[in-house]
């Protein structure tokens, strides 16, 4: 649980007597866990609705450790879990509510434990530009020199595909140790060679006259994607003489 600072000298600048938060100061509390955590952020996820913070009479946010905990929150389903915003802003009202409510299925681990699954999970296939950019915390022109080396592209009503959330979060991971953007030009072309080889493959099922064929086209297309991530990785990991947990 995050906690407001205590009332002291040095500290007016960060909270009120009441015990408030400045957006600075919420931004160091959360820094810790999420350290692409950015200013323009939390006030996108303000703009959503996911927070309320309260204001001065001069405009200033004020949070309260509610506000710095339901943001932490949030921050945690779309890393995650990669929910939209919509979905967890309801999943938080419902819990607030005292629902009893689950969260959707996540084929992934954190700190090496699994992640529980629920039953049903929603789908998300669409993210758009804005939430993007505040879900990675890079700006406008970040963005443009990711897509000028194809690490993003954009559909054509100007959203992103859902796991564009992923290669931004890999980007920027990969950029800590000085692995820039224009050096995973490789990686793309390799993605896009392997992604040719799948397509070749199901590409007789997708042209096929039969309804049900078409359709399995997208179960095999689903499988062959796995095998060739895992053939991927298993390579690299043999090509450095390493082994991944």
């Amino acid at each position: 649980m995050f906690q407001t600072p205590s009332g002291g000298a040095g500290q007016g600048a960060a909270a009120t007597d009441s015990g408030l938060m400045s957006i600075g100061a919420v931004l160091n509390a959360l820094r810790d866990e999420f350290p692409d955590i950015t200013i323009s952020k939390i006030r996108f996820l303000e703009s959503e609705g996911l927070v309320e913070p309260r204001r001065t009479p001069a405009g200033y946010r004020k949070f309260s450790a509610h506000d710095v905990e339901r943001l932490a929150q949030v921050l945690r389903m779309q890393r995650d879990h990669y929910l939209p915003l919509k979905v967890i802003r309801e999943h938080l009202d419902a819990v607030e509510r005292g629902e009893a409510v689950a969260l959707p299925r996540v084929g992934r681990q954190r700190d090496g434990e699994a992640v529980p699954e629920a039953a049903e999970a929603p789908t998300v296939a669409r993210i758009g530009r804005e939430q993007l950019l505040a879900t990675a915390g890079i700006d406008d022109q970040e963005l443009k020199e990711w897509e000028s080396y194809g690490l993003l592209t954009p559909l054509p009503d100007g959203a992103y595909d859902a796991e564009a959330v992923t290669v931004a979060s890999l980007v920027l991971q990969l950029g800590r140790f000085g692995i820039e953007p224009r050096h995973l030009r490789v990686m793309k072309a390799a993605a896009d060679r392997e992604a040719g080889l799948v397509d070749q493959v199901v590409a007789p099922l997708k042209r096929h006259r039969n309804p049900q064929t078409r359709a399995h086209a997208e179960a095999r297309t689903k499988e062959l994607a796995g095998l060739a991530v895992k053939l991927h990785a298993a390579l690299v990991q043999t090509a450095l003489g390493v082994r991944l947990p």
